[in-house]
């Protein structure tokens, strides 16, 4: 045990990490389905690729009966695997509660950041207009799933639930597929013992998504 805690205390000191994880993040598909139509519909719901690297969510509800005094959400996030499968999180919020103080919830937190600055949406109720969602990016889905919080590879979908007054209205799900591709290291400086066994450069395997590990020495 002590060897590889010896190559491990010299990469963690001697070793310059990095710079870069190649990642990317896409839309796959946008759903939207109206449950009660004299209640809301929508009046679009897309996917826009604009070029390979710039894709884009919008989607506009219009509600009939307002003021929307009383809502909540619900939102779950699921991986694929022979069909879609729950993981990490699914959560019922109070929107109208919520959005009085947003730090009550912080998974709800986490994904109302996701469009926060692409909705009105951005108020507690009563809501008197349509709601609307305007362009979220891969762009700035990349830097919060990739960045913020990690997620394995794999295909996910993220289904939401929107009650009002106790009956569910609409369901929406966003289809989205991270890949990590690859992590690459530029090591300076190394200064390791020739007699230590290389195969104990594995360690370090099991700390990577999809034990992945490129090493690049300088």
């Amino acid at each position: 045990m002590r060897r590889p805690l010896n190559i491990l205390i010299a990469l963690l000191v001697n070793v310059h990490l990095i710079r870069e994880v190649h990642s990317l993040v896409e839309f796959t598909n946008f759903k939207c389905e109206s449950m009660d139509k004299n209640f809301s519909d929508f009046e679009y719901c897309f996917l826009k690729s604009v070029n390979r690297t710039y894709k884009y969510i919008s989607g506009k509800l219009k509600l009939f009966q307002i003021p929307l005094n009383h809502a909540k959400g619900n939102f779950g996030l699921y991986q694929f695997a022979n069909g879609y499968k729950p993981f990490l999180y699914n959560i019922t919020v109070d929107a109208c509660k919520f959005l009085k103080n947003q730090k009550s919830n912080p998974v709800a937190a986490y994904l109302y950041n996701f469009v926060k600055d692409y909705s009105n949406m951005n108020h507690t109720c009563p809501y008197s207009h349509d709601l609307v969602v305007d362009k979220v990016s891969t762009e700035f889905i990349n830097h919060r799933v990739t960045a913020l919080l990690p997620f394995p590879e794999g295909k996910y979908m993220l289904k939401m639930h929107w009650i009002a007054y106790d009956i569910h209205r609409v369901v929406s799900k966003v289809y989205i597929l991270p890949s990590l591709d690859a992590y690459y290291f530029s090591i300076k400086s190394l200064k390791i013992s020739t007699r230590m066994d290389r195969n104990y450069w594995t360690i370090f395997k099991n700390h990577m998504p999809e034990n992945k590990l490129m090493l690049i020495i300088l």
